[in-house]
């Protein structure tokens, strides 16, 4: 069976590596913005799994088409696709198999966006900036300079971004992981940031909770399906003073923001991150700048 993703090389083609993808509402974001431009284009959904077919390309237990990480990469390279999202669980996987990164993926060590330099593949990192577009419009009214204290749950793709975002902006981090060698490792990789950055064991919860301003779940707890789950430990108090960030976007309210507000917090989900991200990733892609009103309207009738 042929690997082609039969795309058409006078579309603006654009897709999303990763697996499940079933949540996903980039597909939305993109048309919209193709859309109010004129453009002719689609965005597609490449489930890639963690160990695909080594042929490439085969049918999955819902009969859905799976793809080969490299092949779909190739296409790119090839011109049939103008550029590529990544996400779980690809971020970091699909580093070596790039010819370049900018300055902010090497540094976070993550890439969700990919696009062609020329005969180079080069990942980018929008979930950076793209959270720190967002995130202030949370705290801004909210935290004073001396109160930058930050809580990330997790230590993957997503928290590296959040945490090299914060940290170029003056926080001071705190990663709980339920690995402890998973949050030192990141702390590790942010060395030059030593004196604003330490690691917990979420099962040790970190001393330093009453002290953070800033909460981010950067962990899928809480993603459709598992919309009952919660990476908040049951019977901890919130920070009396915090604001709370969650990454997940599908539920549009999660228990983790239900649980934030009925303790008279200020909470979000990663709604506003997705469109800036991809805003951010469009541009890459496009050399135009796509309106984020137009992205988030046509996903906020979303389910």
């Amino acid at each position: 069976m042929s690997t082609a993703l039969d795309v058409k090389r006078d579309l603006y083609s654009f897709g999303l590596i990763g697996f499940p993808l079933g949540h996903s509402l980039s597909p939305q974001i993109h048309a919209a913005a193709l859309q109010a431009l004129g453009l002719n284009g689609e965005y597609k959904l490449l489930p890639v799994p963690p160990s695909p077919s080594p042929r490439g390309r085969g049918n999955g237990a819902e009969g859905k088409t799976l793809y080969k990480l490299e092949n779909v990469l190739e296409q790119l390279r090839a011109g049939e696709l103008r550029g590529l999202n990544a996400t779980i669980p690809h971020k970091q996987s699909v580093i070596p198999l790039l010819d370049a990164l900018t300055p902010t993926a090497k540094a976070v060590g993550a890439v969700n966006t990919i696009f062609r330099d020329g005969e180079l593949l080069v990942g980018d990192n929008t979930d950076a900036p793209g959270f720190w577009a967002d995130v202030q419009q949370l705290v801004k009214s909210r935290e004073r300079e001396a109160d930058h204290h930050a809580l990330i749950l997790g230590a993957g793709g997503s928290a590296r971004a959040v945490a090299y975002a914060l940290l170029t902006n003056g926080y001071f981090v705190t990663i709980a992981a339920r690995k402890s060698e998973k949050a030192h490792q990141l702390t590790d990789q942010y060395s030059v940031f030593r004196g604003q950055l330490a690691a917990s064991d979420m099962n040790d919860w970190p001393a330093s909770i009453s002290h953070s301003s800033l909460i981010v779940n950067a962990t899928p707890v809480g993603m459709f399906p598992h919309v009952d789950h919660s990476p908040w430990p049951e019977g901890v108090p919130f920070p009396e003073h915090a604001s709370v960030y969650d990454l997940v976007y599908n539920p549009r309210e999660t228990l983790l923001t239900r649980q934030a507000r009925a303790a008279g917090l200020p909470a979000t989900t990663g709604l506003g991150m997705l469109v800036e991200q991809a805003a951010l990733a469009f541009k890459r892609w496009t050399g135009l700048e796509a309106s984020r009103e137009v992205m988030m309207k046509a996903v906020e009738g979303q389910p």
